[in-house]
């Protein structure tokens, strides 16, 4: 039983027989229509309304799914779902489509990566996506181009809803509610779990009746033209380039004033890359922004104390780096600071930066040893949890 069903005091039959209604066509011809919600609020969609699909995962199987997608009629829902938090790039790793006559489709594209053949029997077909931006370069690494457009989400911001996500627009439009609770999943297991073949397949179940609904209020209110630019001109969009010293964008990043520090960044955030590339991994799995920053400001010395940074708003928790370990690591860092892209946008002459330096050495002793003094403080009699927390992380940074 879902979380909105024991919300709502019903049992797991009495909630699916509320999310499918019987004896009424659908607008796509499939199955039974939802029917208005009968109380005041939203009704859970729980069910696809014909049943769970079979997952397409051969090309025998890709090749009848695409004819009977071929033969159906009206618009072609459609949807992808990635693996972003956890693998190395942006591809799919399920296509789900819904159109009339033809009933849910949820292809594998690990198994079947080529559709291009789904792309020439749907052609002629308007596809209906909700923030089209975001799928179209993963179905397009795939094979498939849609021609005609209809994004639920741009819709939405044209109409002046509030909320724009898909949940909320089929809540606020149709009066349903769709589970969002396995959108940040990891698609790229293998075997795909029940629970998210059930998931996707519900994301694009009352797709093209959303379509319709929100076709009509801009035709009520003379924004079908207008939408329809905004459609094409997402098709027309060309894929963005690489960005220049994508390093620079590092979360964080901000908190790093030094050459050298910024050296720090754009060398670990490289290798980072490299590595989440070579395993395909996200590189947030490989080492996190945080933990780079850190690293440029802190200077680790081994690997142990890098995976491990000082707990935020730990104060004495530690010691920082020794000279000859803080050398040690910033060797590579010095060579790679005198390279260009480097040096902070305000840097002034080397006469002010040969006393900014001074100053911070200065200071950062006069730091180190109110730190040391207080860390001695904290050992000794130290209270609370916040005491107790630095204490047991201290072990991690001593040298």
């Amino acid at each position: 039983m879902t979380d909105a069903a024991q919300a709502r005091g019903g049992a797991p039959g009495a909630a699916a027989s509320a999310a499918r209604p019987h004896g009424l066509p659908s607008p796509d011809g499939v199955g039974p229509e939802p029917e208005a919600p009968p109380g005041p609020g939203p009704v859970p969609l729980l069910e696809p309304r014909d049943g769970p699909p079979a997952l397409v995962a051969s090309v025998p199987d890709l090749d009848r799914a695409v004819a009977a997608l071929g033969a159906g009629g009206g618009p072609v829902a459609v949807d992808a779902e990635r693996a972003s938090g956890f693998r190395y790039g942006h591809r799919a790793f399920l296509v789900q489509l819904r159109r009339a006559d033809a009933g849910t489709v949820l292809i594998d594209p690990v198994a079947c990566p080529n559709l291009t053949g789904l792309d020439e029997a749907l052609a002629g077909a308007e596809v209906v996506l909700h923030a089209a931006s975001q799928d179209l370069p993963c179905l397009a690494e795939l094979g498939f181009r849609p021609r005609a457009l209809f994004d639920t989400e741009l819709a939405g911001r044209l109409l002046g809803f509030p909320r724009v996500g898909l949940g909320a627009l089929v809540e606020s439009v149709l009066g349903w509610t769709l589970e969002k609770g396995h959108a940040a999943a990891d698609w790229s297991v293998r075997p795909l779990p029940a629970e998210l073949l059930r998931y996707a397949a519900l994301d694009v179940e009352v797709l093209v009746e959303l379509r319709d609904a929100l076709a009509a209020r801009l035709a009520e209110q003379g924004k079908t033209e207008w939408a329809e630019q905004e459609f094409a001109a997402v098709l027309a969009a060309k894929p963005p380039g690489p960005r220049p010293d994508p390093w620079r964008r590092t979360s964080g990043i901000h908190r790093v004033h030094s050459r050298r520090g910024l050296a720090i960044v754009r060398e670990l955030w490289q290798e980072r890359d490299k590595i989440a590339r070579r395993r395909d991994l996200s590189p947030g799995r490989v080492l996190s922004d945080t933990a780079i920053v850190e690293a440029a400001r802190a200077l680790p010395g081994t690997q142990a104390r890098l995976a491990a940074p000082r707990p935020a708003g730990c104060r004495g928790g530690g010691r920082r780096p020794g000279r000859a370990r803080r050398t040690a690591v910033a060797g590579r860092a010095d060579r790679a600071a005198d390279q260009p892209g480097t040096r902070p946008a305000d840097r002034e002459g080397r006469g002010s930066q040969a006393r900014g330096r001074s100053q911070a050495r200065g200071r950062s002793q006069a730091r180190g040893r109110s730190r040391a003094r207080g860390g001695s403080r904290a050992g000794a009699g130290g209270r609370g949890l916040s005491g107790w927390f630095c204490r047991t992380r201290r072990a991690q940074w001593e040298p």
